[in-house]
C-alpha cells in the first residue's frame, strides 16, 4: 500500500517527536512518503496529486483545516470509487474531524489506533458537505467540508480568532470565548442583516410555530401541483451547518448545535432568530448540556437536509470547518453521501 503523510509543521499540537513516531510506524507497514505543507492550500494540491498518482492512502497530521484541504485535494474532481482514503491524526488544537471518527485526542495514542484500523482493513465511506457561496461582487466558489459550516456570528467569531493567531496567540477555548463575547458584546451579531433560510424541500422544521407553518403550506397546496408545495422560508441571525456531532469542542467538552448530525444522513442546521443575552445564552447552555440541542421558538432546526440555501442582503462572515472565508451574500449547501473514504 502507498501512502502520502502530509504534516503541517505550524498546527497546535504537531511535534517532531510525534512526527518521527508516526512516520516509523507507517514505514513498518507502508510505502510513505512524508511532506511538509509550506502554507495554505498546499495540502490540498499534495492531496490532489496523491489521487493523480493512484496512491493508496493519504495520511493527515494536523488540525481541521489541514483536513479539510486534503479532503478538498482528494474530491477535485468529485467523489470517485478508486480515490484514496482518507487517514488522521490530530495535531491541531480541537481536532473535530477526528474526534467525530472516534480518534483519540491525542495524537500518540490516534497513531496506535489508526495502525491498529489499517491492520485490520477497517475504513467507512462518509457523506459530506459541498458550499457553494457568493461574494457581494457576485463571485461563486464552490468548496467540500466535513463537520460544519457558519454564516453569520459565528464566522465573526472564527474570523477573530483568526486575526489573533496571526498576531502570535494560540488557538484555546479560552481565545474562542474572549472573542465570541467581544463580538456580541459589540453588537455585531445583533446588527447583522437576516438571513433567509430555504430547502430545496419542506424540511423536518422541529420548532412548533414552522411545524405548523409547514402544515398550513401543505393544506394550501394548489389541485395542480398536489404534494409539491414551495418550501417556507424562515429567517435568522445567525446559522451553522453540520454534518456530524458535535459541532466543535470546549477542551473536552462536545458542543452539540445539531446533536442528530450525522456522516451517515444529510445535513442538520440550527439558527437563532434573536440575539438576546437570554435567547443566546439558554442557547449556548443546552449545546453543552443538554441531549437534544438548542430549542425554544427563537430556534429553528433542520434535520437531514439534501439542501439548504442561505442569503443576506449584506454581505456577512462564512466560516467551513474552522476556517474564515471572508464576507458573502449567498450559501448553498448541500449533501454527498457516501463522498469519502476514511480509515476508522
Amino acid at each position: 500500500m502507498r501512502a502520502l503523510l502530509v504534516v503541517n509543521p505550524i498546527a497546535t499540537a504537531t511535534t517532531q517527536r510525534i512526527r518521527d513516531v508516526l512516520v516509523s510506524a507507517l514505514a513498518a507497514d507502508l510505502s510513505v512518503d512524508v511532506v511538509m505543507t509550506k502554507g495554505r492550500g498546499h495540502a490540498a494540491e499534495l492531496a490532489e496529486r496523491a489521487a493523480d498518482n493512484g496512491l493508496d492512502l493519504v495520511v493527515a497530521l494536523g488540525g481541521d483545516g489541514t483536513v479539510n484541504e486534503i479532503a478538498n485535494g482528494l474530491l477535485r474532481s468529485g467523489p470517485a470509487p478508486g480515490a484514496p482514503a482518507l487517514a488522521v491524526v490530530p495535531g491541531g488544537s480541537t481536532n473535530v474531524f477526528a474526534r467525530a471518527l472516534g480518534y483519540s485526542p491525542s495524537p500518540v495514542e490516534a497513531t496506535g489506533e489508526l495502525l491498529e484500523a489499517l491492520r485490520d482493513g477497517r475504513s467507512r465511506r462518509i457523506g459530506l458537505g459541498h458550499a457553494t457561496f457568493t461574494s457581494s461582487s457576485g463571485i461563486s466558489q464552490s468548496r467540500w467540508f466535513t463537520f460544519c459550516a457558519g454564516f453569520g456570528l459565528d464566522a465573526a467569531v472564527v474570523e477573530q480568532v483568526e486575526r489573533k493567531r496571526v498576531h502570535g496567540r494560540r488557538n484555546t477555548p479560552g481565545l474562542y470565548l474572549r472573542s465570541a463575547l467581544g463580538r456580541f458584546i459589540r453588537n455585531t451579531g445583533r446588527r447583522c442583516p437576516p438571513i433567509t433560510v430555504t430547502t430545496g424541500e419542506l424540511g423536518e422544521l422541529v420548532t412548533a410555530e414552522t411545524a405548523q407553518a409547514a402544515a398550513d403550506v401543505r393544506s394550501a397546496s394548489l389541485p395542480d401541483d398536489p404534494g409539491h408545495p414551495d418550501p417556507v422560508p424562515e429567517h435568522v441571525l445567525a446559522a451553522v451547518v453540520c454534518n456530524t456531532t458535535p459541532w466543535t469542542y470546549l477542551n473536552a467538552r462536545p458542543v452539540r448545535a445539531c446533536p442528530d448530525a450525522s456522516f451517515d444522513s444529510g445535513l442538520d442546521l440550527v439558527g437563532l432568530r434573536r440575539l438576546t443575552v437570554m435567547t443566546t445564552t439558554r442557547s449556548i447552555l443546552q449545546m453543552l448540556h443538554g441531549s437534544r440541542g438548542p430549542q425554544g421558538r427563537d430556534v429553528l432546526a433542520l434535520h437531514d437536509q439534501a439542501r439548504i440555501t442561505l442569503t443576506a442582503a449584506q454581505a456577512i462572515p462564512l466560516q467551513l470547518d474552522g476556517e474564515y472565508l471572508g464576507p458573502h451574500t449567498e450559501l448553498t449547501v448541500s449533501s454527498t453521501p457516501r463522498a469519502l473514504r476514511v480509515i476508522v
